[in-house]
């Protein structure tokens, strides 16, 4: 292969070897649920799914893992404050993560385990530390990673042990401040259903310990690229990293970290309460496919300044796509491809996810296609349709992309044939001059979010911008 990716571990760029050839394995630190997900969240899941996408254009197996945090101090102290059980915080909010990310086109992970579901394998990760005298256990039966114990703590992120400060809380038998837990005990002020039997007492794991388990079971002792913010860089991945090492597991051989999402001077943060959703922007009028290109057009290691108006820009951006798509298949049909991208499509891509140049490739393609359709070219106007399509579809946002076969049908189909009687109607009200009943199937239409265009080929309609879903 010729993909290349930026490695934070090494801080370069490096061509991409799979470890088995074939496939690769891929672990994306997932969302802790103790809240409703914000867009911040759906840039990681975007970025991912698109690298995903990638990987599988370019003939990889691909088996993607992306975790769920089920229990945590946020989500237990949620629970406490809306009197309800930990996990029915945790449960309802995973709901609404899944609604979001299938609603901007991210695929279902190849497994998505919870924390809790995996007690047993963290309890046994947690015992081979112990026994390789990188852990210990307190008199009050809390685990701790021995930093000290492991010589590389603070490769990944570039810091020296002696100048950190820890963000794990001062408590009895913790030898270092930079020790982090690996097992917490039973705490009076958290839910009493919280906490399961181990060798050390009846606890919970640790934040940093459920990923480097759940690797562990699902990739094994050693993968292909571990995923997640630049934000749980530190302490989060440098823990996992130091864990996994020092169970005696190879771990990630690639460490991918996508940039945050900013709104004013701080980052999207659901503990600072400035979100903004995909529910928000829904009743601004944007669709999901339009927040999928807003989130994948600037590159995965480039920050995003929140703006309406540079959403609002990216949600024009990708209409006059969208624009371009339809008109072409009312003059020529739906193209059939070979699914090949463009030779600098490809090339783009290959230079670790180039998206801003892929994407001005795919605007570039459709000024061509519109240049064909104005002179009346087929033959370009199909080249162009193919094109654009095929590498919209390597993106996630191919607007003919889940069209039913021929024979099949589909709520789409069944809208189709509703709006072409009303409009049937309108041509026959115009073609015998009942201007006044012409105009009130329109008008009916509109009222019912489908805006009709009269073209040289006749009536084309589409969903106001506030629908979400369309022909």
């Amino acid at each position: 292969m010729s993909l290349q990716l930026y490695d934070t571990a090494t801080r370069s760029v490096r061509d991409f070897v799979p470890r088995e050839a074939g496939k690769v394995g891929i672990y994306l630190c997932g969302v802790t649920v103790q809240s409703p997900p914000h867009i911040g969240h759906l840039r990681s899941g975007v970025n991912y799914d698109v690298l995903r996408r990638w990987l599988e254009y370019r003939g990889l197996d691909v088996r993607f893992i992306r975790n769920i945090t089920d229990i945590d101090d946020k989500v237990l102290a949620r629970a406490v404050a809306e009197a309800v059980p930990y996990w029915s915080i945790a449960y309802r909010n995973e709901r609404l993560l899944d609604d979001a990310y299938d609603a901007v086109g991210v695929r279902l992970p190849t497994y998505e385990p919870r924390a809790t579901g995996h007690i047993p394998e963290i309890q046994a990760l947690i015992q081979r530390l112990i026994d390789r005298d990188h852990a210990y256990v307190t008199d009050s039966g809390e685990v701790y990673f021995d930093v000290s114990s492991y010589a590389d703590y603070g490769a990944l992120s570039g810091q020296r042990p002696d100048e950190m400060r820890s963000g794990e809380e001062t408590a009895p038998g913790k030898r270092s401040p930079l020790d982090f837990a690996l097992w917490k005990g039973v705490k009076p002020t958290e839910p009493a259903d919280a906490y399961w039997p181990s060798p050390w007492g009846r606890g919970r794991p640790g934040w940093h310990i459920e990923c480097s388990a759940m690797t562990w079971r699902y990739l094994g002792e050693e993968f292909d690229i571990h995923g997640g913010g630049l934000d749980i860089r530190f302490p989060h991945h440098e823990n996992e990293i130091a864990q996994s090492r020092a169970a005696g597991f190879g771990f990630a051989r690639y460490w991918v970290h996508n940039a945050l999402l900013n709104l004013g001077d701080e980052k999207m943060s659901k503990s600072l309460g400035n979100v903004v959703d995909l529910p928000s922007l829904a009743a601004r009028g944007l669709r999901p496919a339009e927040v999928r290109y807003y989130l994948s057009a600037p590159h995965y290691r480039s920050v995003i300044d929140y703006s309406e108006a540079a959403l609002d820009e990216a949600a024009a951006a990708y209409r006059r796509i969208e624009g371009f798509v339809q008109r072409a298949v009312e003059r020529v049909g739906v193209v059939e491809t070979d699914g090949v991208v463009p030779a600098g499509f490809e090339t783009v891509m290959d230079d670790d996810l180039n998206t801003p140049q892929a994407f001005a490739l795919v605007h570039e393609t459709v000024r061509a296609g519109n240049t064909a359709l104005a002179a009346g070219d087929d033959e370009a106007t199909r080249q162009a349709l193919g094109e654009v399509c095929t590498m919209l579809g390597v993106l996630g946002l191919d607007p003919l992309a889940g069209a039913p076969a021929a024979g099949g049908s589909s709520l789409t189909d069944t809208v189709d044939s509703l709006v072409a009687l009303a409009l049937q109607q309108r041509e026959a009200a115009r073609a015998r001059r009942d201007w006044p009943a012409a105009d009130a199937v329109r008008d009916q239409l509109k009222q019912a979010g489908v805006l009709i265009e009269d073209t040289p080929h006749g009536p084309r309609w589409t969903l106001a911008a506030n629908a979400t879903d369309g022909p």
